[in-house]
């Protein structure tokens, strides 16, 4: 059994749970399904990770002050998390992950399966527009290892 890495602090009491039990529900869930498409999104780059894991920090910190802390202590999202929560910036290595796989696919996809030239050009275009706001984004002033 692997030790989980301990954030540099403990984020639940940043976490205020609402009254509402239907809406600490909604919140759950909401915040479940962001993990399960973040998690997706590490090997779809289609689907963003670190927006969906930004998203669900938030959902988990109104909702539940455990699963705020568990995600934030979590070795693999929790650095992103943090990163863009305390300096609002992305790691440089995940900047490189995301371009690479980001021109991987929507190139592979522009050169053998898409037809129409319009669709085409709509494809690279968004894959530039993302890559671009990925590259515009702060750097953390501190490297950490991903």
């Amino acid at each position: 059994m692997a030790l989980r890495p301990i954030p540099p602090r403990d984020y639940r009491d940043d976490a205020k749970p609402v009254a509402s039990p239907l809406l600490r529900f909604v919140l759950l869930a909401v915040g479940l399904l962001c993990v399960g498409l973040g998690t997706l999104g590490v090997v779809t780059p289609i689907l963003p990770t670190t927006p969906f894991l930004i998203v669900a920090a938030a959902c988990f910190a109104r909702a539940s002050p455990r699963l705020y802390q568990r995600l934030l202590a979590n070795a693999t999202f929790g650095p992103l998390i943090r990163d863009w929560r305390e300096q609002r910036a992305i790691p440089r290595r995940a900047k490189l992950t995301a371009t690479a796989a980001i021109s991987v696919t929507i190139g592979s996809s522009a050169v053998f399966f898409v037809e129409p030239l319009w669709l085409r050009i709509l494809l690279v275009a968004t894959g530039g527009t993302l890559c671009t706001w990925i590259w515009r984004q702060r750097t953390p002033d501190a490297p950490r290892r991903l």
